[in-house]
C-alpha cells in the first residue's frame, strides 16, 4: 500500500531553508485541529513562486505549530497553457466551485467579472471580500493538487471595463464560450501565447455584450449541442484546452 503523501501548506512569507519557523495562528489550526497532525509529523511547504520544501513538526503549543524546514526544491507542475479566465459572476456556491476546479485544471489567472445579467451584484468593500474569499479558494486547491504557483484571483470589475483595459498579447487566442456559435473549441487553431477565456454567468450574455467582446477581439466558440450551466461551461473548456493543447493532450512517443 502506497504511504500517504504529506499534506502542502502555503506558506506566504519567507521560508528559512534548513531553519525553522512558526505557522500562523490559521494554518496551525488547519494543521493541528482539522488535519490531527503532530510532532513528528511530515508536511511540504510552498511559498506560491514554484518552490517547496519539505518539513516536520517539532512542536505544537498554544495553539500554533511549529516546524523544522529542509532544502527548498524547485518543483514545476504548471500547464504549458497560461489561461486567463474572465468569468462572469455567478451566484451561491458556484463561483467557489469555478475557481475551485478552475485552480485544479492549471488556470493561471482568474477575472471575476459584473455583467448585465449577473444575478450577484456587489459593492467595493463587498467585492473585495469576495475576491479575498476567492483567492483562498484558489489557494486551498493549490494545497490539494500540487500546484506550486498561485493563480491571482483579480479585483472584480465590469465587463466593459475589462475589455477596454485588455490588451491582446502576442500570439494570443481570445475565447468567447457561446453554444450557438459556428465554430466547435476544437476548431479553433493552436494558441502560440497566452488563451483569455470569458464564461458568461447564469443568464449568459447581453447582444450588446457580445457584440462588444467579438470587437475586441475574441471568437465565438461551441463546447457541444448541449447548453452548459455557468459552473460547467467554463471547466468543460478548460479540461477540453488541456487536452488539446496543454498538459493533457497525447505525446507521441519519440
Amino acid at each position: 500500500m502506497n504511504a500517504k503523501a504529506p499534506s502542502r501548506i502555503y506558506f506566504p512569507g519567507d521560508i528559512p531553508a534548513h531553519g525553522r519557523c512558526e505557522l500562523a495562528r490559521a494554518q496551525s489550526h488547519h494543521i493541528a485541529r482539522v488535519l490531527r497532525l503532530g510532532v513528528g509529523d511530515a508536511i511540504v511547504l510552498f511559498d506560491g513562486a514554484g518552490g517547496e520544501y519539505e518539513a516536520v513538526i517539532v512542536r505544537v503549543k498554544d495553539a500554533l505549530v511549529t516546524i523544522d524546514v529542509g532544502e527548498r526544491r524547485a518543483v514545476d507542475r504548471e500547464s504549458p497553457l497560461a489561461v486567463t479566465l474572465a468569468q462572469g459572476i455567478s451566484g451561491g456556491e458556484r463561483m467557489d466551485f469555478t475557481v475551485q476546479k478552475a485552480v485544479e485544471l492549471g488556470v493561471a489567472r482568474i477575472q471575476p467579472l459584473e455583467t448585465s445579467r449577473s444575478v450577484v451584484r456587489l459593492s467595493d468593500a463587498r467585492a473585495a471580500k469576495r475576491r479575498a474569499h476567492w483567492q483562498s479558494i484558489a489557494i486551498a486547491a493549490c494545497e490539494q493538487s500540487g500546484r506550486n504557483r498561485i493563480p491571482e484571483v483579480a479585483p472584480v470589475v465590469t465587463l466593459r471595463d475589462w475589455l477596454g483595459a485588455s490588451v491582446p498579447g502576442h500570439g494570443e487566442l481570445r475565447i468567447l464560450l457561446a453554444p450557438d456559435a459556428e465554430r466547435a473549441l476544437g476548431e479553433l487553431p493552436v494558441p502560440s501565447g497566452r488563451v483569455a477565456l470569458i464564461a458568461g454567468p447564469e443568464g449568459g450574455l447581453t447582444v450588446e455584450e457580445r457584440e462588444d467582446v467579438l470587437r475586441a477581439g475574441f471568437v465565438a466558440a461551441r463546447l457541444g449541442p448541449r447548453v452548459l450551466r455557468t459552473e460547467t461551461a467554463a471547466l468543460a473548456a478548460l479540461a477540453a484546452m488541456q487536452t488539446l493543447w496543454g498538459d493533457f493532450r497525447a505525446v507521441a512517443p519519440g
